[in-house]
């Protein structure tokens, strides 16, 4: 019988992409997923993410808990990889010694082999790579969604912040030539995908290994050539680097979402200076002001961290202050951790912990009064709704579906006479008629439902997979050129 796998995935969506790619290796190497019913699978896979110290606390105790498992079932393999074992390395086996493989951030596509020879030689096997043997994107996909694709545009991060341990883990910017990037994109359009979301560390920092600080804007209206795409969304792009002409770009191009998220970190200009984020407040604003002079309906989210070294009382109420002004329609808000390896976990001025909680909550509260205040402007209209697979925890029992908006909120909404009749991947315009501060509920009759090629593919249980676009690292010489761009109004 084929041997079974899993992979538990902490972290950011480059992390959940990253998963992708370690499936679609496992079961080109002859794995297969583990089933619904399964106890425990074969191979477990565990790929990691380093930013904040609770994903440490995760694996470790995860891993204590498998160790009966390992003794019960001795051939069975675990496997670690992410930006934790880029991190961790050896560490990781030395801790928990029943572990089989450890790979680190540069070498996804080691993992079979590396099983492989676990497997023959009865010992842990550890390969840290220090930088990017192929470009991910060659690498075989299992996608976990028929409607959605994340797709790479870059990896690593030229950035300095005190805070983050990502550029030390990922590496340097690599960027992907604009005409691979559009061929993944096809290849997923064609099994029937209508949104994608371009990937990147500082996405908009993009073409910066061939020259181009305008290739960003470039490769979103490039996008909008594309039949069948309905949907583009990006992650994450950096302030400093965030020109008009990708809000020109989002606003002139009718496939990409209104939708930004543009982390914040902190309000404060003496933070942002110890953080090394080389922009301040007013620059942060400024931007957010234009976005919204091009799209007035545009929803903007954002990440705050609480609680950095030397944070004062009239630095957090700064945080507070943009937070009132910026009126973001979601935050993930973070208290500061400590990563070793950091310039800020040597820093004077680390917060006590009850202070740092206290302001938390604080800025929880505030933010919920926003972005409560901002979704029951929409109480009344009509939105378009990507039908999704697991964003409603409760549609079960209240008898909803669930899905995105087009400008990235989270919609339940009633079936009525549909019941039966809409699929994952399919679109549907409903009216909102409760507001929350996380989530928009529509509880009467749909206006409309569209079924697509994705929802034909949800019905049928098909998964997308892409064997990699053979694109390998970005070549010497120019860049493939774009298309030129089109004139035109926004359609939403």
């Amino acid at each position: 019988m084929a041997k079974t796998y899993n992979v538990v995935t902490y972290g950011c969506q480059m992390n959940v992409h990253d998963s992708e790619r370690i499936s679609g290796l496992l079961e080109q190497a002859g794995y297969v997923r583990m089933g619904t019913g399964d106890e425990h699978p074969d191979v477990l896979v565990f790929n990691t993410c380093a930013v904040r110290e609770n994903a440490d606390n995760r694996l470790y105790g995860n891993l204590g808990h498998l160790r009966p498992v390992k003794t019960r079932k001795p051939g069975m393999q675990i496997a670690v990889g992410g930006c934790l074992a880029q991190k961790d390395r050896g560490e990781i086996v030395r801790k928990a010694p029943w572990v089989d493989v450890v790979f680190g951030t540069h070498n996804i596509g080691s993992l079979p082999v590396l099983l492989e020879r676990a497997r023959h030689n009865a010992a842990a096997e550890v390969e840290i790579l220090e930088s990017l043997d192929v470009f991910p994107s060659t690498l075989p996909t299992r996608r976990e969604s028929t409607y959605a694709g994340w797709v790479s545009i870059s990896v690593g991060c030229n950035n300095t912040c005190t805070f983050c341990i990502v550029p030390a883990l990922r590496g340097k910017e690599k960027d992907r030539r604009p005409g691979d990037i559009l061929a993944e994109v096809r290849a997923l359009v064609d099994t029937g995908v209508l949104e994608v979301t371009l990937l990147g560390q500082n996405v908009n920092s993009y073409g910066v290994e061939f020259g181009d600080r305008y290739a960003f804007g470039k490769l979103l209206r490039a996008t909008g050539e594309i039949d069948g795409l309905e949907r583009v969304r990006f992650t994450s792009p950096h302030p400093k680097d965030f020109t008009d002409d990708v809000i020109a770009a989002m606003a002139e191009t009718p496939n990409v979402c209104h939708s930004l998220h543009m982390p914040l970190q902190s309000g404060s200009d003496a933070v942002l200076r110890a953080m090394r984020r080389s922009y301040r407040s007013e620059r942060y604003l400024g931007i957010i002001d234009r976005v919204r002079a091009a799209m007035p309906d545009a929803a903007i989210t954002t990440d705050i961290i609480v609680g950095f070294p030397g944070e004062t009382e009239a630095d957090f109420q700064a945080t507070l202050d943009v937070v009132r002004a910026a009126r973001f329609s979601s935050a993930f808000t973070f208290q500061y951790s400590k990563r070793p390896g950091t310039p800020a976990a040597t820093m004077d001025g680390q917060l006590p912990k009850q202070v740092v909680q206290e302001r938390y909550e604080r800025l929880i509260a505030c933010v919920e009064e926003i972005t409560w205040a901002e979704n029951r402007k929409l109480v009344g209209q009509t939105v378009e709704v990507l039908v999704a697979v697991g964003e409603g925890r409760k549609d079960e029992r209240t008898g909803r579906m669930s899905g995105r908006a087009r400008d990235g909120r989270l919609v339940h909404f009633d079936v009525g006479s549909l019941a039966g009749q809409v699929r994952p991947g399919d679109i549907v315009h409903t009216t909102v008629t409760y507001a929350a501060p996380h989530h928009l509920n529509a509880d009467g009759e749909p206006v409309s439902h569209r079924r697509t090629r994705a929802g034909d593919a949800a019905e049928a249980g098909r998964v997308p997979r892409t064997p990699g676009v053979l694109l390998g690292l970005p070549a010497v010489g120019p860049p493939a050129e774009l298309p030129a761009p089109t004139a035109g109004c926004a359609a939403h």
